[in-house]
């Protein structure tokens, strides 16, 4: 891949742009490159050989309603910059699709932020156990200093429709598996229905980020979270829904060479009940059905996956490891019926 050339990205169009948009921001031609191991929008790191710059824009292809958002995500970053949550400074925003710059699609720049998204349990081993369980539990503060943000004081107080949120997100994800859907899946309209059974009663809402874990953040030299990256999912809603999430990645999956985050094999990963209790004490929140959230996270990252494969199969998106995304659908599904019946 020539640096020049980053797939979905022109570099000469996007100088002109920051040229006009923020003069003498750039001082020189501009090389960027993809960087691996997003799963859905597609993120580059760009320089102008002194400075440094990540520009996000949708995948190349096949592209859901509602998934790809890229105003939503410069909003919320913009908004939480000034608070305790650590997020990157946005320079520009476009949502001209005929920019020219990221042919086809609106994107936005921001800040380059120097640190680690630890993916795998290879990653986090130099770390050795204590540190390893030290940045976990520190995802675990820093989700709490999220939710713990006032929407309205930071100027999200419309970011989202709290109420029904957890119906409205059933309904969501089964629109966008069928918008993806082709081939059969045993045991994921089961598992949709089980969920839709059981929904449990929401706490008071919060900016919830939508795909919150260690992979998404940037931990610095020092292992202190120095940015959360990946906003597309973010809304105002149910802040148990980040929880479960971040506990569904902390169940080891057994497959050593899967596409999806291994950190939770990790030597001195924190084991799933340690974060559950931790949020608990420093939120104040009940999380007695954080079973069912769980569950949900597991259906979520089912759907998500599908919708990988299906742009994998048409070749319409980029990356090292998508040929195995659908090998791994049926065992989100699995683990999202075991854990509804454990639950």
């Amino acid at each position: 891949m020539s640096p020049d050339h980053p797939p979905g990205l022109d570099l000469d169009r996007l100088r002109d742009l920051l040229d006009r948009e923020q003069p003498g921001l750039v001082r020189g031609p501009l090389t960027g490159r993809l960087i691996e191991g997003g799963r859905s929008n597609l993120t580059y790191r760009v320089s102008d050989g002194t400075g440094q710059w990540v520009v996000r824009r949708p995948p190349l292809g096949h592209v859901l309603a509602t998934a790809h958002d890229m105003r939503r995500e410069h909003r919320v970053i913009s908004a939480l910059h000034p608070t305790n949550v650590p997020v990157p400074g946005t320079v520009l925003l476009c949502e001209d699709p005929d920019n020219g710059a990221a042919p086809g699609a609106s994107f936005y720049v921001m800040e380059f932020v120097e640190g680690t998204p630890y993916r795998t349990a290879e990653q986090l081993a130099p770390l050795g156990p204590a540190r390893t369980r030290d940045a976990v539990l520190a995802l675990v503060d820093t989700l709490v200093e999220l939710h713990a943000v006032d929407p309205a004081e930071v100027g999200l107080d419309d970011f989202g429709r709290p109420e029904g949120f957890l119906h409205r997100q059933l309904r969501r994800w089964e629109k966008q598996l069928d918008a993806s859907r082709n081939r059969d899946l045993a045991g994921i309209d089961e598992l949709h229905a089980a969920l839709g059974r059981e929904l449990p009663h929401s706490p008071a809402p919060t900016v919830v980020h939508g795909d919150y874990r260690l992979d998404n953040v940037l931990i610095g030299e020092d292992d202190r979270i120095r940015a959360i990256l990946d906003w597309e999912m973010s809304t105002l809603g149910d802040p148990l829904t980040d929880l479960g999430l971040l506990v569904m990645y902390s169940m080891p999956l057994g497959m050593p060479d899967s596409p999806v985050s291994t950190t939770a094999e990790a030597p001195g990963h924190p084991k799933p009940t340690e974060l559950i209790e931790r949020y608990a004490a420093r939120s104040g929140r009940d999380v007695s059905a954080v079973s069912w959230y769980t569950a949900f996270a597991w259906f979520k990252l089912a759907v998500i996956l599908e919708g990988i494969h299906y742009r994998f199969t048409l070749g319409q998106t980029v990356g090292r490891g998508f040929d195995r995304i659908g090998d791994l659908v049926p065992v989100f599904i699995e683990h999202g019926l075991t854990t509804l019946q454990e639950g």
